[in-house]
């Protein structure tokens, strides 16, 4: 029997771990992806969570980075530089294929999950990569200089702006998207990523109505696990980190689980907060230690198995 897992992924800790889930479960994954990220790139709709989790899935994605195409050429960005055009969010050629496409379709009036999936269908990807929402929403963070667009602050400027606050614009008209509810609805297990908890997973929590989704599952006995992206008081990729301290949090395994607790059954962390796991099992969740570093396919699957070992077994 197919079983059906929700992961709640964004940017490449969020990928790694997809990946791995779709080792074991294949069809029965569906992923659900942070948009708050998403931007607009000389007119095209660029989607960096949906798109890391796409090529990871697809088995495309740029093994030294994780994220974008392997082997990508750049030659557009490159022109683009010549005519004068801003080239600091750099897009591969392949990589640009996917934006012109998408936002073809959403402009032909297409419903972004529906042209998402499509998309996915057309690269053979089994299971299914579902945005947290078809409405806009774009996270922002307040910084000495005052508000700057996510992309703004994460590629231009490399997290280096001190984040003094967070919003999700446009967040109080989202809704989930109807697959994303079925998605919840039909799962046996719902799985937090090692993404960051602010940035990544809180836009998705934050969609009016998924939280209420998410409890009702837990309320029908679906557990919910979560994969802490911080190991050794770092975070492996990305300035979850330094966000955390700035925003009033601690920069811990422990950290992360005040975050989650409530909603959240089983917190994984890695060996080297083996120490941690008391103060975890004391918000209410039960702690399981493991390595979970994913530099490879074997060790994302393993990640993956210690998982679903715990919530499904």
């Amino acid at each position: 029997m197919t079983r059906h897992v929700v992961a709640l992924a964004g940017g490449v800790g969020g990928a790694k771990l997809a990946e791995g889930l779709a080792a074991h479960v294949g069809d029965g994954l569906d992923v659900i992806v942070n948009t708050g990220d998403d931007c607009v790139r000389h007119g095209l709709l660029v989607m960096p969570d949906h798109d890391t989790v796409l090529y990871n899935l697809a088995g495309i994605e740029q093994a030294a980075f994780g994220w974008g195409i392997e082997g990508d050429t750049f030659c557009v960005m490159d022109q683009l530089g010549v005519y004068g055009e801003e080239t600091w969010f750099r897009l591969g050629d392949r990589d640009l294929a996917l934006h012109v496409a998408r936002t073809a379709r959403v402009r032909a009036g297409g419903r972004l999950t529906e042209v998402c999936l499509g998309l996915q269908a057309s690269l053979g990807v089994r299971g299914r990569v579902l945005p947290m929402t078809d409405a806009p929403v774009a996270t922002e963070v307040r910084t000495a200089d005052g508000w700057l667009e996510f992309q703004e602050y994460f590629v231009h400027r490399r997290q280096e702006p001190e984040v003094l606050e967070l919003r999700f614009a446009g967040i109080e008209a989202a809704s989930p998207s109807p697959e994303a509810l079925a998605a919840l609805e039909r799962a046996d297990a719902v799985v937090l990523c090692p993404s960051n908890p602010l940035v990544s997973v809180g836009p998705i929590l934050a969609v009016p109505g998924f939280r209420a989704a998410l409890d009702a599952a837990r309320a029908r006995g679906v557990p919910v696990a979560a994969v802490s992206p911080i190991v050794g008081g770092r975070a492996l990729k990305g300035p979850a980190d330094r966000m955390l301290v700035a925003l009033g949090h601690e920069a811990s395994a422990t950290g992360v689980a005040r975050l989650y607790a409530g909603f959240v059954d089983v917190f994984v962390l890695d060996a080297v907060d083996a120490t941690e796991a008391a103060a975890i099992e004391a918000l209410g969740m039960r702690a399981v230690v493991t390595d979970t570093i994913m530099d490879d396919d074997a060790s994302r699957a393993r990640v993956a198995a210690a998982v679903l070992d715990a919530v499904l077994a």
